[in-house]
Formats: structure tokens, sequence, C-alpha cells
């Protein structure tokens, strides 16, 4: 019998990637795109066609911020690394100041239908939070 030192087997980290964010993300993907078909179905039926275009723009700028925050925090997970709380700082507010300058712009460049992309903004954010939040109290519950 001879001794061998074993060393542990270290799993090989996955890398981050778009595409199993938007995966791991599908029902937020639906969600969003149910509420820009929606808002074409019921403001556009009302002869409003440039304010559901411009609800549909304010949630894929919500959906796009939801994605790329989970893709960074995939790709921090993926790293192994510990970013500091200035490093988690920056990141949020450089993606929230790219955002509110975005969906601002727009909205005064398609002013006044362009209200409808703050608004539509706000809804995806309302109903991603929602969404997050019922899955986390799940997870609490069953524990």
């Amino acid at each position: 019998m001879t001794d061998v030192a074993t060393e542990p087997v270290v799993a090989p980290r996955k890398s981050a990637s778009v595409l199993k964010v938007v995966r791991d993300q599908r029902k937020t993907v639906l969600v969003a795109l149910g509420l820009a078909v929606a808002s074409y179905w019921i403001i556009g039926q009302l002869g409003e066609w440039r304010l559901a275009g411009c609800l549909s723009i304010g949630i894929a700028l919500g959906l796009v911020n939801h994605l790329a925050t989970e893709y960074w925090l995939l790709r921090i997970i993926s790293s192994g690394e510990q970013p500091s709380r200035g490093q988690m700082m920056r990141a949020t507010m450089v993606r929230l100041v790219v955002l509110t300058a975005v969906a601002v712009g727009l909205a005064i460049w398609l002013w006044p239908d362009g209200i409808g992309l703050l608004l539509g903004l706000a809804i995806f954010r309302l109903l991603a939070l929602m969404m997050t939040s019922v899955t986390l109290l799940k997870e609490l519950k069953s524990e």
C-alpha cells in the first residue's frame, strides 16, 4: 500500500456568458416581452402607437439593465474574486448613470410620448423587483 498525497479536486469554474444570463432570466425576458406586446395591444388600439413604442423602449431598457446587472454578478461569482464595496458602488453607479442618461435623453427627444419610456422603465423595474422578492421569499420559507 502506498501513501499517495491527494490534492483536493477543484471543479473548473464556468465562465460567465450573456447567453447563460438570458437562459437563467428567461421568466424575466418573457415578462418583458409580454409587457411590450400588451403595450401595443392596449395602447396601440387607442391610436397611440408612438406612446406604445415608448413604453416598449422603456421596458427594453429596464430588461437590458437587469440583464447587465445579472451578467456582472455572474462574472464576479464565476471569477471567485471578492469585490470591494467601492468597486460594487462604482459599477452600479456607472450602469445607472448610463441608463438614466439614455432614458432621459430619449424621453426628451420623443416628448410628449417619451414620458411613456420612463413609465415603461418604472413598470418593468417594479415587476422585476416583485419577481425577485417572491423567489427570495420562497427560498427563505423552504429553509
